[in-house]
């Protein structure tokens, strides 16, 4: 693999900045349904983001097509670590952080991930050879998730800190010889912005040689989006394909954002370790996703791959419904992980062989508004008073599951037709 030196880098940077995003978006959700009790408003302001996140995210990708991908990382890092680090600063200050502070550092993360992850697969494109893709995927995907694991670990720590010496984690009670003070939500905040600022620091110093030459397009940023769409609509079954395997990476979104917080906190009534030790079972999930998706696709295609994942989705989302049991959520917290990585790795995987590399970052922004739109859409339905009324928060899980059948239903009837289509030029 070619440019060794410049990837090892840019995951040097996604750790660093990643393991502190993974804590503060752990913790904003519960400090709004545990600790403010405010999951409506919550919701309600996640819902406007994830609207606004629409725009910023077809626009962003036209930037990722248009400029360079490295200094695209250098801004969005710097200007994270600026804002973030301004609310730290204010909270510390004045010894507590208002909600509406607390949601921003949601709003400026969900909008540097809009950019981010987008370009950090097609800078992959760029410097890796096509018969690496898959490995590339692999790759990213096990460093996100191994981030995520102690990030999901640590956020455990910090948000409830020990009691008696005693650390509750992934469902069990691990004596400290010490007591460890949970931290408050703009300390967090502040390692964060830390982070962001050390990431900056380290993509300064990576070089890079692109290995395939991309043409820039000098039109308005109308033409360009224009362009994006128009190529998904002279090209439908892979806008059929980027739409419905985004659905359960959709789903995900929202449940682990507004169901989780909620489903353990009202219907299991239990605590915060509870909820970041269910993340860290996703993220052992996705892991595994990491490395064993490659050894699975080698004995089937793609999409039949893809299909088999978002029907263990939908299982898992009935299981959950119709259960009570923290055993059962974490459980499945894992098996949602795996399907949920594995699907992306190939969904990425797909869209490379697919699609040439000056257009994906445009044909990416669309399949991303697509998704916000139904995200949009949940988030709103999750806040109704009926999913905050007693213990009927559980019901989320079964719209989800209507939702990705819905979405399978596309892939099955056209799955021949997508394994044969052909490699599609901008």
């Amino acid at each position: 693999m070619k440019n060794k030196k410049a990837i090892g880098l840019l995951f040097l940077a996604n750790i660093i900045s990643g393991f502190a995003q993974g804590i503060s978006m752990i913790a904003i959700p519960w400090y709004f349904a545990d600790i403010l009790g405010m999951s409506g408003t919550y919701a309600m302001g996640y819902a406007l983001l994830t609207f606004f996140s629409l725009f910023w995210g077809l626009y962003s990708g036209t930037l990722i097509d248009n400029y360079s991908r490295k200094k695209l990382f250098l801004f969005s890092n710097l200007i994270c670590a600026i804002i973030i680090g301004s609310i730290a600063s204010y909270g510390i200050i004045n010894g507590s952080t208002p909600w509406i502070l607390a949601l921003a550092v949601f709003g400026t993360t969900m909008l540097h991930y809009n950019i981010h992850y987008p370009n950090l697969y097609a800078f992959g494109q760029e410097i890796t050879e096509p018969k690496n893709y898959a490995k590339l995927n692999a790759y990213i995907e096990i460093q996100g998730q191994s981030t995520s694991i102690f990030a999901g670990g640590f956020a455990a720590i910090l948000l409830t800190g020990t009691t008696d010496g005693t650390l509750n984690i992934l469902g069990l009670n691990i004596p400290l010889p010490f007591n460890f003070v949970a931290w408050e939500i703009h300390e967090i905040f502040l390692m964060d912005a830390f982070t962001y600022l050390c990431a900056f620091i380290i993509i300064l110093f990576i070089k890079h040689i692109p290995l395939i030459k991309k043409e820039i397009d000098q039109g308005s940023m109308f033409t360009r989006l224009y362009k994006g769409f128009k190529f998904l609509k002279e090209n439908p079954l892979l806008f059929i394909f980027g739409v419905c395997s985004y659905a359960i990476f959709t789903f995900l979104i929202v449940e682990i954002f507004v169901l989780v917080p909620a489903y353990v906190s009202h219907y299991l009534n239990e605590s915060a370790d509870v909820f970041a030790s269910s993340e860290v079972y996703y993220s052992i999930g996705a892991l595994l996703a990491g490395f064993g998706i490659r050894a699975i696709t080698k004995r089937t295609d793609i999409i039949t791959s893809i299909i088999i994942l978002m029907v263990l989705t939908i299982a898992s989302c009935i299981l959950l419904t119709f259960t009570k049991s923290v055993a059962i959520l974490f459980s499945v917290s894992l098996v949602i992980g795996l399907c949920n990585a594995g699907t992306r790795i190939l969904r990425i995987t797909y869209i490379f062989e697919k699609v040439s590399n000056n257009i994906i970052g445009r044909s990416g922004g669309v399949f991303n508004s697509m998704s916000i739109i139904i995200r949009t859409f949940m988030i709103i339905l999750f806040s109704m008073p009926f999913f905050a009324s007693s213990e009927n928060i559980r019901y989320g899980y079964l719209v989800g599951a209507a939702f990705l059948t819905l979405a399978l239903i596309p892939l099955v009837k056209n799955r021949n037709k997508l394994k044969d289509l052909e490699i599609i030029s901008s």
